[in-house]
């Protein structure tokens, strides 16, 4: 096996097309032509003796030794970030690229308290910001292409670090002169399902909401599904239901006499917990773990720190 020919580049080109599945978009994202990439792809495949890629019509197929090699390659050019990035951080943490990924449900209601303190205390950092939902990001940080993810849980355990952040009330929101609004003392019990305008399935906040009602209403499930909570805030202002809205994304005031209220629970509020996630031994791992401490020590007054 002839192994002089494997460069990091070219364990850059089959990473970005088993991510991919589309020579075209690999190219692009390596910054080199389509025939170039194919080219030292065909070159690396014949060095290690092996079919890494099945060519189809409309797709592309890794084959069970491709797998194996892909995966290798990861971890290649993992310990090479963190070769690359030792030094830096010992003198100077958090500095270069740092790909966060955070859900949708919460992304445009945290940074907002966040990125001006991020820039004011780590100058060196390159914050890369992708918002999306739980299972697409963890995807993504598995195969390398986020360093960690902010999400709620459950959270799978396996090869990735979590580390608990803060705790965020929900409050209900109802339509303006909603029975609920008028409640003296607000329960999660009092909460029907059928009555509730949910996100549609993929959202994590979606299951945390329907867990709170009570057990015997859950099979009576939404008619109506939202995209993202502002869209859910505007259902809502329409009068056909009510919601549970994460603290941080209340407005704040929240003007009296809109179409839409935000009640309080009375005691042992609905809450969703936010933690970290990156992969354990990862180049990224201590900068997460950096950028973790910073969150906790800069929560907005809504929130509250997790239990580590």
């Amino acid at each position: 096996m002839d192994i002089s020919n494997i460069t990091l580049r070219n364990l850059a080109y089959i990473v970005a097309v088993a991510e991919e599945r589309h020579f075209g978009r690999a190219a692009k994202r390596c910054s080199v032509s389509q025939p170039a990439l194919s080219s030292q792809i065909q070159k690396l495949e014949a060095s290690l003796d092996t079919t890494i890629f099945e060519r189809g019509a409309r797709e592309i197929r890794i084959t069970p030794n491709g797998e194996t090699i892909i995966e290798h390659a990861r971890r290649v050019l993992d310990e090479v970030r963190l070769l690359a990035t030792a030094a830096v951080r010992v003198s100077s943490p958090l500095s270069g690229e740092f790909r966060l990924g955070i859900i949708a449900t919460l992304a445009a209601y945290l940074l907002p308290h966040l990125l001006a303190r991020v820039r004011q205390i780590f100058p060196r950092l390159e914050l890369v910001l992708i918002e999306g939902l739980t299972d697409h990001l963890l995807d993504k940080l598995r195969s390398g292409v986020l360093d960690a993810v902010l999400a709620s849980p459950p959270l799978p355990a396996g090869n990735f670090q979590i580390e608990h952040l803060f705790v965020e009330p929900f409050l209900l929101a109802v339509p303006a002169g909603h029975r609920l609004g008028r409640e003296p003392m607000l329960t999660p019990q009092m909460l029907r399902a059928q009555e509730m305008i949910l996100l549609e399935d993929g959202h994590c906040l979606r299951d945390q909401a329907l867990a709170i009602c009570p057990s015997q209403d859950r099979s009576l499930r939404d008619r109506f599904r939202a995209t993202s909570l502002e869209t859910l805030r505007h259902m809502v202002a329409t009068g056909i239901g009510y919601t549970l809205i994460p603290a941080l994304a209340v407005p704040a005031p929240a003007l009296p006499g809109g179409l839409v209220e935000y009640r309080k629970f009375s005691k042992d509020p609905p809450s969703r917990t936010i933690s970290m996630v990156s992969r354990r031994g990862s180049a990224a791992a201590e900068d997460a773990h950096e950028l973790s401490l910073f969150i906790r020590g800069n929560l907005p007054s809504a929130v509250g720190a997790a239990q580590l």
